[in-house]
């Protein structure tokens, strides 16, 4: 059996890794368009940081130590077409220009996303820059130490963008980040977590300038110098653009069907509309579990290494289903860490749910634990329906780690767990831990009596 994987990111790299698993004795070939190997751009931040001093490390895996375990790598070689009637994929070798054509039994897409640039004047302009890939975050490395750069604008407030912010920030820059939404981060968090993060970075030289949509950049000498939008000008000596991505898919029209977005349609088992190809990773939506299984686009590289697990499991011929995910993620900013899951309430009618939802705070440990020794307040927020009382998401927010509550919580709404399950759930307690009621007993408790 011939596989070809094409694209090395979370969801190709898993692929190769099931397929390597299941069947030793397949051939594999491994496409990649770049000069790298999977690099990884949600580790950009800590090589950004120094924290990895090495661009290279920043990676799952290297063409020499996948080649020694029989793995055919190509990198600089780029799958430009495919022929699903023929099972034939088009090949160009960018090292040389020479093209080619190779058959496969199973084809599996990770074609991934790309920056979403911005559709108005001055979008050309030197010192626009992206934060996905490695040759971004060398570019950015470099401007970090850059002392011509003071004035740094940040475009959207996703994870990207405030992971950018905080990198500028902390390099001394100072930094504005604009947002068509009222609120930063207003996509994983509730006003109430998104009040406290807001100040949080304020105290760090960063000003939001939320709600506001971008008019043009301005320039001098063909570079960026300030950013206009509807309600300001910002000064801007290097400008990040983090306001999502577009499937990288045009060049699969007619082979697979696509939706209106210019996603790939998958079903449950990752198979696209062509016969033994199956399609992972941001170009594909997921099955939704607080929904029961809606399609929604979620780009996390959890999503997309499981469906590269499960597409490789099916192509071998391991009939396997994707399961619903609930969107779980985390990040720290400064000081603090949070994480969220599921619905929340500033997203429930996007999604056409009804909700209610409980905000309760407590501290890290027994309140007898001083500060210093590791204690904080802890802010936690369950959203659930009001007539089942099933969970349907969370939040938590605190300057000690209490995010692996949401692990627990995104089981809980895989599993269709209710309140009354959390309220009295059996979770260990040990004062160098944590409290003898867990904040996530203490939100269903109190959701309960919310209720009456």
């Amino acid at each position: 059996m011939k596989v070809i994987v094409v694209g090395s990111s979370h969801g190709g790299y898993e692929a190769v890794r099931e397929v390597l698993a299941d069947r030793p004795d397949a051939q594999i070939q491994w496409y990649e368009k770049g000069d790298f190997l999977s690099f990884l751009s949600c580790g950009m931040q800590l090589y950004l940081e120094g924290i990895v001093k090495n661009v290279n490390d920043v990676s799952y895996a290297t063409p020499a130590g996948m080649r020694s375990q029989g793995v055919d790598v190509y990198t600089e070689q780029e799958v430009s077409a495919v022929d699903a009637a023929s099972h034939t994929v088009h090949v160009i070798d960018h090292r040389n220009g020479a093209e080619r054509d190779e058959q496969y039994d199973k084809l599996i897409l990770s074609s991934g996303a790309t920056p979403a640039a911005l559709p108005v004047p001055g979008n050309d302009l030197a010192n626009i820059y992206a934060m996905r890939g490695r040759d971004w975050a060398i570019k950015l490395k470099q401007k970090t130490v850059d002392p011509d750069v003071h004035n740094v604008v940040v475009v959207g407030s996703g994870y990207i963008g405030i992971e950018a912010a905080e990198v500028f920030a902390k390099a001394g820059k100072h930094v504005t980040v604009i947002d068509l939404l009222p609120r930063l981060l207003a996509k994983y968090l509730d006003e109430e977590l998104t009040d406290i993060l807001t100040k949080e970075m304020e105290k760090h030289d960063i000003k939001p300038a939320a709600g506001q949509a971008i008019k043009s950049f301005s320039g001098q000498d063909g570079q960026v110098s300030e950013v206009v939008t509807d309600q300001g000008t910002y000064p801007a000596d290097l400008v990040v653009v983090a306001t999502g991505i577009k499937p990288n898919t045009q060049w699969l029209n007619g082979v697979v069907d696509l939706d209106e977005h210019k996603m790939i349609v998958v079903d449950e088992h990752q198979q696209t509309s062509a016969a033994d190809v199956y399609a992972v990773g941001d170009a594909t939506l997921v099955q939704f579990a607080p929904t029961d299984g809606t399609r929604v686009p979620i780009a996390l590289a959890t999503n997309a290494r499981r469906q590269g697990r499960i597409a490789g499991k099916n192509a071998v011929g391991i009939t396997a289903k994707t399961p619903f995910v609930s969107g779980s993620s985390a990040l720290s900013v400064f000081d603090y860490k949070f994480a969220s899951t599921g619905i929340k309430e500033g997203t429930a009618s996007a999604y056409g749910v009804q909700t209610k939802s409980t905000l309760v705070t407590d501290t890290f440990r027994p309140s007898f634990v001083p500060d210093e020794a590791g204690n904080a307040q802890v802010w936690f927020k369950l959203t659930y329906a009001p007539d089942s009382k099933r969970i349907l998401g969370a939040q938590v927010l605190s300057t000690q780690d209490a995010t692996q509550n949401i692990n627990a919580i995104s089981l809980a709404i895989q599993a269709q767990l209710t309140l009354d399950d959390l309220a009295y759930a059996d979770f260990f307690f040990q004062p160098g831990f944590d409290q003898p009621w867990n904040i996530i007993n203490v939100a269903a408790q109190k959701a309960l009596r919310d209720l009456k």
